[in-house]
Formats: structure tokens, sequence, C-alpha cells
């Protein structure tokens, strides 16, 4: 996929409220050049071509825009490693962004493309979700996941930070609904419910893609999230 297969894809597929313009995807190059300059010596991502990147890594994070509105909606992306899906979204939509992850150089990676980038609409933490929780809680619209852990693990460490009435997005692969069946006790527990599941593919792989909304109706005990280790050994 080269940058005008790109541009026209999500035109066609993904930006339903507006087309974006060439400045976005004159950034969302600089975003993947930047990213596989840095992955020579970080290792960020396992995506090592502008072909796969532009289809696995930026079309594949701009998958949510086609399904929910993120213009001028605080945005938290849990687990963000090399920034994705929070960049592509932060340079497509106007929504704030907050990208968190536990990693030092991944956040410094981040850093530095939001400073290259000029992206005034995003910042990034470095903090593990449960403990970021603790300052932070049902401060969100959206809360954001891609490809971070199992949905009965990843529920307990991101609906702690939606607001009531906002929603946590669970971007899963093919197994999406199978981890869906076992985090229901879950969802229910920490104040939330499944709001819409939303099947894609991806244009090229056809790789299946299955965002899970859970919307949170209620405020989540004070006592979750718990520590990481008891999160995935004892799930709820």
């Amino acid at each position: 996929m080269n940058k005008e297969e790109l541009k026209n894809l999500i035109n066609d597929n993904l930006a339903y409220r507006s087309p974006l313009g060439d400045r976005h995807f004159d950034l969302l190059e600089k975003l993947m050049n930047i990213t596989l300059e840095e992955n020579e010596k970080f290792n960020l991502t396992a995506i090592k071509n502008e072909n796969d990147f532009r289809e696995l890594m930026i079309y594949d994070s701009l998958v949510p825009m086609k399904y929910f509105d993120f213009d001028n909606k605080n945005v938290l992306d849990v687990g963000s490693g090399a920034g994705f899906p929070g960049l592509p979204l932060a340079i497509s939509t106007s929504g704030n962004y907050t990208l968190i992850d536990s990693t030092n150089k991944k956040i410094g990676h981040i850093c530095r493309v939001i400073d290259e980038l000029k992206l005034d609409n995003a910042s990034a933490v470095c903090a593990r979700a449960e403990d970021y929780a603790k300052d932070n809680r049902e401060k969100y619209d959206y809360v954001i996941a891609r490809a971070v852990s199992q949905l009965s693990v990843l529920v307990e460490l991101c609906l702690p930070l939606v607001k009531v009435g906002g929603s946590f997005i669970a971007m899963k692969g093919a197994n999406g609904e199978e981890e869906l069946k076992e985090a229901t006790r879950a969802i229910e527990k920490l104040g939330g419910k499944v709001q819409t599941i939303k099947i894609d593919q991806l244009p090229l792989s056809k790789e299946k893609r299955i965002l899970i909304e859970i919307i949170k109706v209620k405020a989540t005990n004070s006592k979750y999230p718990r520590a990481y280790s008891e999160i995935k050994s004892k799930p709820l």
C-alpha cells in the first residue's frame, strides 16, 4: 500500500464525516518515517516496511474513526506502545489525546513524534494503567486500547478511567467475541455494559477486526483496579 492508496482507502472507508486532507496524510507519513527510523534502534514494532506499516499500523489505528466521534473529546490510549492508535487518531481528529505506556523508550518515541509533528492535542505519560487510575478516575470520554491484553484483564485496567456515560473501546482481532464472553461478569461488576460490537476487516490482508464498545453506566467501585499481578492471576 502506497501513500495514495492509503489516502483513498481511508477517505473511502473510514473518514465518513469529512475527508482527510493532504496535511493529515503528510503527518501520517512523517509518523511512519520517524517510527521506522527509531524502530531500528529500539524495536518499537514488528512491522518494518512502509507498505505493511500503512495498513497494519496507520489504517488499523483509524478504524475506530469510522464508528466513533472523537472530535472535542478527551481520549486516553492505554498501553499505547509506539503510539498506536493514539497518534494516528490525534493527527486525524480534533480530540484531546493522552497516551500512556509503562515503557520509557516507547514514551520517549511518542514524545519525539508529538514534538516534531507539533501535535498540540496529544501528550504522553509513562505509567501503568492501574497506577494512572489513582489520580485520573472517571476522567475520560473515551478510553481505547489496541492489542494490549485479554479483555477480562483489560476492562479492569480501563473502565475505572472512563467517566459515567463515556465508553471503553477494545480493539480486537478475530478472537474478540470469544474474549467478550469471558469478560461479561467483569464488565458488569466494573459498571460497564456492552453497547456495540463492530466487525470490520483490513483492506489488503483481510484480517478481521472487532471493536467492542463498553459504555460506563455507573461508577466503578474504588477498590478497582487492583494490582496488575492480582488482575492477571484472578480476573473478575
